[in-house]
């Protein structure tokens, strides 16, 4: 990989570094859609259903952990906790900003410090004991895969009008992401029929183990300062139990936890992402660390990300049509809006 994608929204200007993916990628123009927050809570709950992934997870964490790897089942989330919790949440934020919208020395300069750490991590199997890498590629894998389905579901099933050859080739173009952090792309699911093959083929080996659980805690209610609380439980919430509702039923299951009727989370993803781009778009990027504005600035106005500019390039790429959705059903059933 490492080809940026072909342009169908014009040329690019300036001879500005467009980086991994440019303006004329499906993925420059999605990954600033406010939805893509709910998206990102959505791949967390997601990959914590695999056991060795999530044990990466936990062992190498002080949320989860005390210093020898076990869970502090005693602690109530510390100063220090409060701050690595978050910290490891927008440390996942700015490495997709950055990879998306800056330039390729800075893109690939995120990819190496990534690979750098995840070298340095092992973790003991909670089964076996044995000891292995958190890189091991078949964890990497996952964790992509879970990342990319989350996002594409997610900005499909709130309204974004993405084709299905759209879809395929966000899924295509984020292979450059996953070469990034130490997969070979080759091996990466191209597009969205390979990913719901791959996913169909891990699936027996997913559960929702002491790990998993852990992790839907976390996320449910995450370590906050005390005067915090209730801003939390007003905000954080509602948004954390959107993304926990829109997993497939089979990860439902694992987690023992029931979700509203399909069709009742697909109405209020539609209307959150609603809300959410309401908000000015300029207004929403000011927030650090800007990754959209400064790319702008060294890419030009005309590079300004709208989900909506993918309605105008559906002609190029898949011909006369409407968008089609997810219907909450799984991976692989997509059909027109109700």
């Amino acid at each position: 990989m490492g080809e940026r994608a072909e342009d169908p929204y014009g040329e690019h200007g300036g001879g500005a570094d467009p980086g991994l993916y440019g303006p004329g990628s499906v993925t420059w123009q999605c990954h600033g859609d406010p939805v893509m927050w709910i998206a990102g809570v959505r791949a967390l709950y997601l990959q914590a259903l695999h056991p060795r992934a999530v044990r990466g997870v936990v062992e190498n964490s002080t949320v989860f952990a005390s210093k020898g790897g076990r869970r502090d089942r005693g602690a109530h989330g510390g100063k220090g906790d409060r701050a690595e919790a978050w910290g490891r949440l927008l440390r996942t934020a700015d490495f997709v900003g950055t990879t998306t919208y800056g330039t390729t020395e800075a893109a690939e300069r995120a990819g190496a410090r990534v690979r750098t750490i995840h070298r340095m991590l092992s973790a003991t199997d909670p089964d076996t004991g044995e000891r292995f890498p958190v890189d091991a590629p078949e964890l990497l894998l996952w964790i992509h895969c879970a990342q990319i389905d989350s996002f594409l579901h997610v900005l499909r099933r709130s309204g974004v009008p993405l084709t299905p050859a759209q879809a395929d080739r966000y899924v295509d173009e984020n292979r450059a992401g996953a070469r990034l952090v130490g997969l070979d792309p080759a091996g990466v699911p191209a597009d969205t029929a390979g990913l719901a093959a791959y996913f169909e083929a891990v699936r027996p080996g997913l559960a929702a183990g002491a790990d998993a659980r852990a992790v839907d805690a976390f996320l449910r209610r995450p370590p906050i300062h005390p005067l915090l609380v209730p801003g939390r439980n007003l905000l954080w919430g509602p948004l954390a139990g959107l993304a926990y509702a829109t997993l497939p039923g089979w990860a439902h299951q694992l987690y023992g936890r029931p979700a509203p009727a399909p069709r009742s989370i697909t109405r209020r993803l539609r209307l959150t992402g609603l809300t959410l781009r309401s908000i000015p778009a300029g207004l929403r990027w000011q927030l650090p660390p800007g990754h959209i504005l400064k790319a702008m600035r060294r890419m030009g106005p005309e590079s300004r990300p709208s989900t909506y500019t993918l309605r105008t390039s559906a002609a190029i790429l898949d011909g006369p049509g409407r968008a089609w959705h997810d219907d909450g059903g799984g991976f692989k059933t997509w059909r027109s809006p109700d």
